[in-house]
Formats: structure tokens, C-alpha cells, sequence
């Protein structure tokens, strides 16, 4: 079975050593000291560890079963559910108002990889109802706010989204559920909806969904869509459970992983369901939880491939497997272990060197999520907004790849379930599609995000990496050539990039859409290597202010020096593949392919 640790102290790392979080001025991060941040820490890996993840295994197996209209979780997730709500996890960064402990949003993000790395399917029960709840939030009445938030935030009741539909997924416009006026204000809502994850289980006494439909004689198409507050159990106005509402099951889908989550197909047959925000608004409401949940499932994607490295890595140092070119390593065993070779050290420094970027890379953008936030900071808010469909797009794309290099350093055990390495593969799969499909993150990033605020946004990170170059060279000539130059030509690349979208993108729209996926992967170099070069800097000070614990440090700059020359430079790569245009891309007639 497979273990899982939680990487405290990395986390610590990038909390002090990087971002410096106390001496931000964000509200509440001046309380951010280490010893309470461990403590935090310390906690959820316990739990992760010991509760959690070898629950992992047990969901994968069984999955969810549905009898008689009720789904049914896997053996201990209703136990463990329990405990976790008892913990007050389920609230650490929601508002004390409504029973949360009010923590910064990087405290929930960084804890949120814990859980999703012990156990995705799990997870998402709660992930999903963090984002409702966060909807709620945003958008609700204060009525709506005071009815269901206490008990969303405690988790005695969960959330979910509902989108999809059987004949359309990204193209919402052509949704067909529709939402009949009341007498009494509220809605009749009818309609189905499909790859609804956690829309029904036995862990929670309600669960609310929130539900895109149409109102009637309302605009075609996506302006004429609302968002709607549609409970399992009518909640009365005392806030005790009424009559079961007219939403139910109608299947379980049948899915290559998260088996322990219930992927629900939903009918709606007259329902009742509240309107939330305002008319034919809905997408704007949806999108405070869509922007949160691919956050979060950019966690994913680095959580799985973490989950998956710390066992590749553990069976790489444990598995006996011929000798090394250089000499033996091992003379009183019959082979060296896997670990000797240089394409197994290949495939873990790729690993480990993702990993950890990405690790600091989604709690930067957690304190950027804060700084708007906390600070209502819109320079920030901009620039995360940017890099949104990045941490969704790119995390997932290479979490999913790294997952496989994982499965491979096992060999031919890797494909068998009983080691259960290809559950992280097939678990973190889901990540590149769902919360719109990683292709549509790259759209967005270039056909919307580029040009948000006349550009404004992407300007501010370039010149975010080019003044951090400027102010760290010269300090080291070794740091310069080996992180600031790599950092230096990667930029340069990416602005080369942008600049071929705006000199053949308005003649050709078709020239900066062939492009989108290889520029998001681009950005995304570009932010793990100015994440390393960080790192790496926070490295170099804390040797040279003598720290006890050097091997740490110095095994930081070494990762670090192996991203920048072996991944990085794939940022060039992306750009020739840009530059050469749509033609290539859009030759065949559909009837050739």
C-alpha cells in the first residue's frame, strides 16, 4: 500500500524562508509565526497520514455504491468524515461569522495539498463544499448567508456545482435546464445534470447544490443564465430540514478515478431553488467558484504527483536492480538499488524538481489570492486572475506526467494494482479536464487573460521578473549563470511569444489559438524557474547566516540548478512551435484526418 508524508517542512520553508509571510502587510499574516504554522502543519499530516491516506486505497477498490435512491461512500470515509469536521478543518479559512477560524488562504491551500495528496476523492467532498460556501459568500443575501453557511462551513452539510449537461459541457449557453418563476420568489427547476461530483453520499444530514439554469423568457444563450440555491432537504425558516426537494440520482458514473467520489448524474423534476446574486448573472456568481475550485484543482495536480514521488522515490531506494557503470554501490547485496542509475535519478530530480516549484508556485498565488482579499489589493488580484488558468492548466498537465514517471521507476510493478501507483496516475487524470478542460484554460489565457486590463496584468509580471533579476545579480557569479540567466532567457521567450499574438493574432486569430497550450506551458516554466531562482536565493542566505541544517539547503540549490538547465529551457521549444503559426496546425480538411 502506498505511504504518504506531508512535506512540513517544505511548507514551512516556503512560508518563511520565501515569502517571508510575517512581514507581509496582508492582514492576519503577521501571525503567521513558524512554530504556529508547524503546529498547523504537524497536525494535518498526522491526520493525512494516519487517517486519510490509507483510506486511499480502500475508496479506489470499492467506490460508491447506490441503493434505493441513497449513495453510499466506501468503508471509513463516514468515520473519517466525521473526525475531520470535528477537527474544524472543513472551515480553517472561512469567516468566524459563520463558524470558521478565519486563517489566511494560504494556510487552507497548503493544508489542502495534504488532503488531496492522502486522498483526492476524499477531499473533494469537502473542496467542492468550500467552494459553494465561498459562492454563498460572495453573492448571497444575508438571509441566504445566516441559513446556510454555519453548516456548510462546518461541513454538516456539503456543496456542489452543477454545470454540465448531457449535449453540452464548456458551451453553457446551451443549457436546457430551466428555472419557473414562484409566487413566493423562488424557482421550479427542471433539468439534468451530469458529472456532478459528491451530488449525493451518506457523510452529510444536507447538501446543497448550486445550480446554473435559465430562466424563463430570459436572453438566449450564456447571458440568459442564472445561478440558483437548490437544497437536497428544504430548510425551514428555524433552519431545521423539511420535505426531501425534488432533486435526485439518477446514476453513478462509471470513472477511471476518484472511485471514491460520487460523480453523480442529477435530476431536477420541479425543484425548489433560490436565486443567487442576480438575474441572468450566473455566470459571474458560478465563476467565484469556478476561479477558487481550479485553484484547488491545480493543487491536485501537484498533490498527486508529490503522493506519487514519495513512493517512486522510497522503492528507487529499496529495490535491488543491477549495478552501477561506475563501480558497485551496494557490495553485500546481489544488485545496487534502482537509485544508482542515472535515468532513475533522471526521472526523480524531474519529479522532485516539479514538485517543489509547484509547491511554492500555488502558495504564491494562494498570497496573491489573500493580498486582493485581505488587502483588497487589485494589482494583485489581476495578476493571480492571469495565472489562474496557469496553475489549473499547467500543474495538471505535468502532475499528470510526473505521475506516470513515478508508476515508471517501479517497472512492471507500477501496472499492478496491488503496489497502487496507477491510482495516482488514473486519480489525477480527471485534473486536466474537469473545471474546464486544460485546452480551454490555454484559451483563456491568451484570447482573455493577455489582454485583460489592456494588458496591464501580464505587463506587471514581466516587469515583476525583470526587477527581481536586476535587484538579485550580482551577488554570486555562480547564482547569476546558473538561475538568474535560465530565469533571464525563459522571460525573454514568453515575451517573444505575446509579441508574435500581437503582431499575427488580430490577422489571424487562428495563429495565437495553435499556440495557447504551448504558451500556457511556457508561462508555466516561467513561473516555477522564478519560483526556484526564490527559492534558491532563501537557500543561499540561510547557509551564509549559518543554519544547522545545511544539507536541506544545499540539496534545495541542487534541485533548483537541475530545473533551470533541464526544464526550463523548454520554454524555447514552446516559442519555435509558436512562431511557426496555425498553418501547419490547420492544413487537413476535416474529412482527411
Amino acid at each position: 500500500m502506498p505511504i504518504y508524508t506531508a512535506p512540513v517542512k517544505d511548507m514551512q520553508f516556503v512560508l518563511h524562508d520565501v515569502l517571508n509571510v510575517t512581514a507581509s502587510s496582508i492582514p492576519g499574516y503577521d501571525e503567521l509565526e513558524a512554530d504556529f504554522t508547524s503546529a498547523i502543519f504537524e497536525e494535518a499530516g498526522k491526520l493525512t497520514s494516519e487517517l486519510l491516506a490509507p483510506l486511499n486505497t480502500v475508496g479506489d477498490k470499492e467506490g460508491c455504491r447506490l441503493e434505493n435512491g441513497v449513495v453510499y461512500t466506501p468503508t471509513g470515509f463516514k468515520d473519517a468524515f466525521a473526525k475531520v469536521k470535528e477537527g474544524g478543518w472543513p472551515g480553517l479559512d472561512m469567516p468566524e461569522q459563520y463558524g470558521g477560524q478565519n486563517m489566511p488562504y494560504i494556510i487552507g491551500t497548503a493544508v489542502g495539498e495534504m488532503f488531496s495528496a492522502a486522498n483526492q476523492a476524499f477531499t473533494m467532498y469537502q473542496g467542492l463544499t468550500h467552494g459553494a460556501a465561498s459562492a454563498i459568500l460572495a453573492h448571497g443575501s444575508d438571509a441566504q448567508k445566516d441559513m446556510f453557511l454555519p453548516n456548510m462551513v462546518s461541513c454538516e452539510w456539503t456543496g456542489t456545482m452543477n454545470l454540465t449537461e448531457p449535449h453540452c459541457g464548456t458551451d453553457l449557453g446551451m443549457m436546457r435546464t430551466k428555472a419557473s418563476p414562484q409566487a413566493d420568489g423562488s424557482f421550479k427547476i427542471t433539468g439534468q445534470k451530469i458529472f456532478i461530483s459528491s451530488g449525493e453520499h451518506d457523510m452529510a444530514d444536507n447538501i446543497i447544490h448550486l445550480v446554473l439554469a435559465k430562466i424563463e423568457g430570459g436572453p438566449e444563450g450564456i447571458k440568459g443564465v442564472s445561478l440558483f440555491i437548490v437544497p437536497k432537504f428544504i430548510v425551514k425558516e428555524d433552519g431545521s430540514l423539511g420535505e426531501r426537494n425534488g432533486v435526485s440520482v439518477g446514476s453513478i458514473e462509471d470513472k477511471m478515478g476518484i472511485h471514491g467520489n460520487s460523480t453523480c448524474v442529477m435530476n431536477y423534476d420541479g425543484a425548489t431553488g433560490y436565486l443567487l446574486g442576480e438575474e441572468h448573472k450566473g455566470m459571474r456568481a458560478m465563476f467565484t467558484m469556478m476561479n477558487e475550485a481550479r485553484l484547488g484543482v491545480g493543487v491536485q495536480g501537484l498533490s498527486q504527483a508529490a503522493a506519487a514521488y514519495e513512493n517512486a522515490l522510497a522503492y528507487a531506494k529499496d529495490r535491488l536492480q543491477g549495478r552501477a557503470v561506475t563501480g558497485t554501490e551496494n557490495p553485500n547485496g546481489p544488485a545496487d538499488p534502482l537509485i544508482v542509475h542515472p535515468d532513475i535519478r533522471r526521472s526523480l530530480m524531474d519529479q522532485k524538481s516539479f514538485v517543489e516549484g509547484a509547491r511554492a508556485f500555488v502558495l504564491w498565488g494562494a498570497s496573491l489570492i489573500d493580498a486582493a482579499h485581505r488587502s483588497g489589493d487589485k494589482d494583485a488580484d489581476g495578476l493571480v486572475s492571469l495565472m489562474t488558468p496557469v496553475i489549473k492548466g499547467f500543474l495538471t498537465d505535468v502532475g499528470y506526467d510526473m505521475t506516470v514517471k513515478a508508476q515508471q521507476v517501479y517497472g512492471g510493478h507500477g501496472y499492478i494494482e496491488e503496489w497502487g501507483m496507477s491510482q495516482f496516475t488514473r486519480d489525477a487524470r480527471i485534473a486536466m479536464i474537469y473545471e474546464g478542460a486544460n485546452g480551454v484554460q490555454a484559451l483563456d489565457l491568451v484570447g482573455r487573460k493577455l489582454a485583460q486590463d489592456g494588458g496591464k496584468h501580464v505587463m506587471a509580471f514581466f516587469d515583476l521578473i525583470k526587477t527581481f533579476i536586476k535587484e538579485s545579480a550580482g551577488q554570486d557569479a555562480e547564482f547569476d549563470a546558473t538561475y538568474l540567466d535560465p530565469l533571464k532567457a525563459a522571460s525573454k521567450d514568453l515575451q517573444s511569444a505575446g509579441m508574435y499574438f500581437m503582431q499575427n493574432g488580430m490577422k489571424n486569430p487562428n495563429n495565437a489559438l495553435a499556440g495557447s497550450t504551448d504558451f500556457m506551458h511556457m508561462f508555466g516554466h516561467v513561473c516555477l524557474g522564478y519560483m526556484w531562482a526564490k527559492m534558491g536565493l532563501a537557500a543561499k542566505k540561510a547557509l551564509a547566516d549559518g543554519t544547522s541544517d545545511a544539507e536541506f539547503y544545499e540539496t534545495k540549490l541542487a534541485t533548483g540548478r537541475y530545473y533551470m538547465a533541464r526544464q526550463l529551457p523548454a520554454t524555447a521549444l514552446h516559442l519555435t512551435r509558436i512562431q511557426s503559426g496555425a498553418d501547419t496546425v490547420m492544413a487537413l480538411d476535416a474529412a482527411n484526418f
